[in-house]
């Protein structure tokens, strides 16, 4: 929970700064090399948030499945490497897709988006970019096909496990993996969206459909992840209610 929040600051810090900016500005231009990085930064943190829900996924299945043997499956050294590669591996990806996005040839200088897009570089490019496709598509595979793969079959296996226990556990298991499910939906729509616009060429849709639409990831998981844990927690929905209904009161 607090990693997947750091991730979506990462997300919020890597753009509204530069949004902000465009919006104070007659000119809106950024240099190449802000771009590649702003790209980053923004795509780091992105594939780790996915590589971070298969983390999730695989804690919860770990705990459903074998309760009794959590603590010794998740030891600390074991959660500790699995978050180190969680965050090394998407970066070290998005970074070496930096580097071969900046040694290309521009032809061209204007982006359709409202901020930097790995993608959206390269189709500025008049140079071969089969080498920036294929990475690409492996990027794309390993931190986002079989990570979203992994989570689905934990989730799969989960439900088999709860439909052959009791009512109480299947209750406790719901409510540990709602919070998780509903970020995993928002998360897996915005990023879907976001790579078929940006993949897509022959999908036409009004310039400001396709805005909101490559912006959604970036606006509305930052605003529901902290809503969404938070009111999973007792004290903190006994604390929305007293001031809701001292509204009220008033």
């Amino acid at each position: 929970m607090v990693i997947s929040d750091h991730i979506t600051e990462g997300i919020s810090a890597a753009f509204f700064p530069r949004l902000l900016t465009d919006l104070l500005s007659d000119t809106h231009s950024v240099s190449r090399e802000a771009c590649i990085l702003q790209a980053f930064v923004i795509y780091s943190y992105a594939t780790n948030e996915n590589t971070i829900l298969m983390l999730m996924a695989f804690d919860r299945y770990v705990a459903i499945s074998k309760p009794l043997q959590y603590n010794n499956i998740m030891t600390p050294r074991i959660l500790s490497v699995l978050i180190a590669i969680s965050w090394i591996y998407p970066m070290l990806c998005i970074g070496i897709a930096g580097i071969l996005n900046a040694r290309l040839t521009m032809c061209g200088n204007k982006l359709w988006k409202v901020y930097c897009h790995n993608w959206e570089i390269v189709k500025l490019s008049c140079a071969n970019t089969i080498v920036n496709n294929v990475f690409g598509f492996f990027i794309v595979t390993t931190t986002v096909i079989m990570p979203l793969s992994f989570i689905l079959y934990s989730y799969v296996k989960i439900l088999i496990i709860c439909r052959k226990s009791s009512l109480d556990f299947r209750r406790k298991a719901y409510q540990t993996c709602i919070p998780h499910i509903v970020i995993l939906l928002n998360f897996s729509v915005a990023l879907f969206c976001e790579v078929t616009l940006s993949r897509i060429a022959t999908l036409e849709l009004p310039i400001g459909l396709s805005i909101i639409l490559s912006l959604e990831f970036l606006i509305v998981p930052p605003i529901l992840n902290p809503l969404v844990y938070g009111l999973n927690f007792s004290e903190i929905r006994k604390k929305i209610q007293w001031i809701i209904k001292a509204c009220k009161q008033l």
